[in-house]
This record gives C-alpha cells, structure tokens and sequence, in this order.
C-alpha cells in the first residue's frame, strides 16, 4: 500500500512538471524576496510600487575636482535620482528591469560591464494619492556605488507607504568614479538638496506627479558608507577641523568643506526638524579622524546603525561603534552582524559578477565573505521597518527593538526559532 501510494505521488510529479508544465516554484526569487527563515517584517507591504528616474541640477556648486590654489570654480552639479513610491496599481506581479554596470571608470583591471538585474515595481506607474501623504525615505550609496545598490530596500520600504529616493552621487558611481575629494564635500550636501528638492516637488501646488503625496515634515535619511558619512553629517555630526586640515591638503588650501564643520557657526544653524530618523549602514570616516567628540555630540536625531564586526574599510571598534558610542545626544541602536566585514547593505551579488576570469572585487563589492547576502537584505529589511515605522508612523515595534542583547543566547522575536544567531542589537538613551 505505502509502496502504491509512493508510485501515485512520482507519477503526479512527473505529470504535473512534464505534461501540465506547473513549475515547482511559480515566483521567481528577485532581489528583497523573503527567504524561508526571514524574520517578520522583511514582509513586502500592501501597495504595489511604481519607480521613475528623475534628473535634478545643484546650481552654483563649487567644482572642487578643477579647484586650483585655493580657487573654487563653480558649476551646476547634476544628480540622478530613483524615485519609488506606492502606485495606484491592481497589478501584483509588478516587474521592472534595472540597467547597472559593475566595474569602475578609469581602473583597466575593471572595465565597466553592463548588466540588468529584475525588481518588483512598475516603471511610471500612476501614484496612489488615495491613502494620503507617504514619509519621505532619502537614500546615499558608497564610493563607488549606484542608485541601484540596495533595490531590496528601496522597494521594499515603497510598498510599506513611503516614498523612496536614491541618489546617483555624481563623481561617486561605478560609471563616473572621480577624485575622492568630491565624494568628501559633495555627499552631505547632495542628500540636503535632494531631501529639499523632493519634499518642495510633494507640495500641494507642484505640477510633479509627487504633488500631495509627501508627508515632508517626516523624513527618515538612510546610508551606506559614504553614504554613511554623509547622512550622519546631514544628522547633526559635523565633522572635525582635523577633516577640515585634511581636506585642504587634499585640494591645494580650499575651505570649501568648512561650512560642513561641526566648529563652524553656520552648520550649527542646518539642523533640518523634518528629519526624524537616520540609518547608517557601515558609516566611514571615524579611524580617519573625520569625527571627533564634539561633533558626535551634535547627532540628535535617533539613528540605527548596522556594522559588521570584522568591517576593514571603516573600522568596527575604533570605528563605527566608536561612532555609535559618541553620539550620546542621540537615542541609538547597533545592529552587528557578527564576521561579517563591510558589505552589509547590499543587493546579492549580481550573476554576472560570477564570470570566470573577472576581477574579484565585482563579486565583494555586493557579497559579505561570512553571511548570505539574502539573508542580511530580509535582517535589515525587517529592523529598519521597525526603526522607521516607530519614527516616521507611529508604529509600535517595540517588541522587535527591546530584545535580547545577543541573538545567539534567544531567540529574537519576529525571527523564526534558531533562525537569528551571530548577531547582537545594543541600544542607548541619550544622556540628557
């Protein structure tokens, strides 16, 4: 009988996959997609999702690349954005293809390769106005990097009711990879024009598509990093005139970051109210000596930042939770990934970057060397919802912040049983 009904079960198989042609898995695993083990809010949202690129100008910018002696050109500085946003769309099998390259300009050992990657959005889908205004989410990548680079998030937190945008730092993607000095100056200051640009592109009376949909007086500002470095500054963490000294050496004596630092009277007098959440993914600059005590004393915002304990490009001891111990003006977490080094914000790495005979650094500038890319994209994606929606909705995620220091000694709620080893979530109050 057992043996019977085994043989029923082969042939059903067979019948179904041979001659019905039913695949085993009717959904293609994208990018952001849930693996089995994936904690509770790494769940896509209700909204199906539109996408749009959208080109904006920085006019009268100093054009640090051709400063000479001290003497700052200046020029219109052009940035590319990705927009993603909740659309007013029946369709739930929404899919999009994204155009990216791997490799960076100048550097032969790393031609630029183009390639696509699919995601889960409609590209210029109508807006859905009909729920009301949706918190703003403004979004830095690395040097190098892309708008591109953390679509499993992007969309992810489009279908929760935000609506997202991804800068394309100019000067800092793989396509236009330029002197580091421009990454330094320009970051914080592109993320500043783009949050103005957009909330002012959600006003009642824009002609823009965006015109209703943003809630402008919430705005949560997240970074990967560079990108880091920059959201932190935006923050309220002025950097140190040790930055400053450096800088200058760098650029032939030009004060053009100066109005960046935390001694200058000026940034002091930048702090944006409509910012009420910060995210800072591996942020750089602290083992360089870009912070110091009293510029980590001006981040007040609450900021969740997630490291890995083995980061060799921005320090974990000495730097991120250097940083993450400093800002004690601000109400802070620390999400680690224990071994993982400093990709911890990526999409997976791409197919393409598996091609025998390409440079290694195409596969790590995505993949951690410890961790399943997968798996750090559905961890994030669940606490930066539980961050953000605490802020920015009012939503109450408190028992998905307030847990177990480390993951390995119980379980972490929201994870599913001996599902959230190897990490650890520390969180601090600040002092006053």
């Amino acid at each position: 009988m057992k043996r019977s009904l085994f043989n029923t079960s082969i042939l059903v198989f067979i019948f179904s996959v041979v001659f019905i042609n039913t695949p085993l898995y009717t959904q293609e695993f994208l990018y952001g997609d849930q693996l089995p083990d994936a904690p509770e809010l790494s769940k896509r949202g209700d909204y199906t999702i539109g996408v749009r690129t959208m080109h904006l100008t920085n006019k009268n910018q100093i054009d640090i690349i051709n400063s000479k002696e001290g003497k700052d050109p200046i020029y219109d500085r052009p940035l590319t954005v990705e927009i993603w946003y909740p659309a007013n769309s029946s369709d739930k099998n929404e899919i999009v293809t994204y155009n990216e390259v791997m490799g960076t300009r100048g550097d032969t050992l790393r031609p630029i390769i183009p390639f696509t990657f699919k995601g889960r959005a409609i590209r210029d889908a109508k807006p859905n106005s009909s729920a009301g205004k949706y918190p703003l989410i403004v979004v830095a990548h690395g040097y190098v990097g892309s708008r591109y680079l953390m679509t499993y998030l992007t969309e992810n937190l489009a279908s929760k009711g935000y609506v997202v945008v991804s800068i394309d730092h100019t000067d800092s993607t793989f396509k236009d990879a330029n002197v580091f000095q421009s990454t330094l100056l320009n970051r914080a200051k592109d993320i500043r024009f783009v949050v103005d640009q957009i909330a002012n592109l959600g006003l009642a009376d824009s002609k823009d598509s965006l015109s209703g949909l943003i809630d402008s007086e919430n705005i949560g500002i997240i970074g990967y990093s560079m990108g880091g470095y920059g959201v932190l500054n935006v923050g309220g963490a002025g950097y140190s005139d040790g930055l400053g000294q450096f800088f200058g050496g760098m650029t032939g004596g030009s004060s053009a970051i100066s109005t960046l630092l935390a001694s200058n009277e000026e940034y002091q007098k930048q702090n944006d109210p409509r910012i009420k959440a910060v995210v800072a993914f591996a942020p750089w600059g602290m083992e360089r000596g870009v912070w110091d005590a009293q510029g980590l004393k001006g981040l007040t915002k609450p900021t969740l930042f997630i490291a890995g304990s083995q980061d060799d490009i921005s320090g974990y001891e000495k730097g991120i939770k250097a940083i993450y111990d400093g800002a004690t003006n601000a109400d802070r977490y620390l999400l680690t990934y224990k071994n993982a080094r400093h990709n911890v914000a990526a999409n997976p790495p791409p197919t393409e970057s598996l091609a025998p005979g390409l440079h290694i650094d195409e596969y790590y500038r995505y993949a951690d060397s410890s961790w399943d890319q997968r798996k750090i994209n559905n961890v994030n994606q669940h606490f930066v919802t539980a961050f953000l929606g605490s802020l920015l909705k009012n939503e109450d995620h408190s028992k998905f912040l307030n847990i177990p220091e480390n993951s390995n000694d119980k379980d972490w709620p929201g994870f599913k049983p001996r599902s959230s080893t190897g990490m650890e979530l520390l969180h601090q109050k600040t002092t006053n």
